[in-house]
């Protein structure tokens, strides 16, 4: 497809875009690309989702002020390439939005926003949430070398933690539950009492 899209509707929800499509789409609805694939967002984040996320910023921002790592929220493109392939647009099949992410290395962010794994990730989950869609982003983050996941579950006022191991592969820790504790980050940590309040 080619040109600016302004209706959703325009779109072939089944189709296989890349980054070189979504910069070219102007419409309302947020999207992310999931290799290839379009997940519609929800339109907006309800208000505890908000809250959650800004508590979240305000302690992680404070810790990384004077820090070389970068915090960002949404919206903000990560684009994530398949690894061992050219990085054009027209080759990139992933542009997720995370609720939250930390960025160490500098070299990733441009005007666009990051191109390539952040070292951690936070998502923060909504009833919208499909569960294909969390298992297709867990899936992709590991496959991407993001380097700690945090899945918060505001309905249990806990957040899942999945740190990636030497193997590739995630390993879960334990729910946080009283105090957030990140692997990656020794001095990351928050108490969820402020959180979730």
């Amino acid at each position: 497809m080619t040109g600016i899209v302004t209706d959703i509707t325009q779109l072939d929800l089944n189709g296989t875009y890349t980054y070189a499509d979504y910069l070219l789409w102007q419409f309302q609805e947020r999207v992310e690309l999931i290799k290839g694939k379009i997940f519609e967002m929800s339109p907006a984040p309800s208000t505890r989702h908000q809250k959650i996320s800004g508590n979240l910023y305000v302690e992680i921002r404070a810790l990384f002020k004077n820090h070389y790592c970068q915090v960002f929220f949404a919206p903000f493109d990560v684009r994530l390439p398949k690894k061992g392939q050219s990085v054009t647009d027209q080759k990139i099949y992933t542009v997720v939005q995370p609720d939250l992410c930390i960025i160490c290395d500098e070299s990733k962010l441009d005007d666009r926003g990051c191109l390539g794994a952040p070292d951690l990730i936070v998502e923060i989950l909504s009833p919208g949430n499909s569960k294909v869609e969390m298992s297709n982003k867990f899936e992709l983050y590991q496959e991407s070398g993001v380097r700690e996941y945090w899945l918060v579950e505001p309905s249990q006022n806990a957040v899942l933690v999945y740190v990636l191991a030497d193997h590739g592969k995630y390993i879960g820790l334990p729910p946080a539950v009283n105090v957030l504790k990140s692997t990656i980050f020794p001095e990351l940590e928050i108490d969820l009492k402020q959180i979730f309040s």
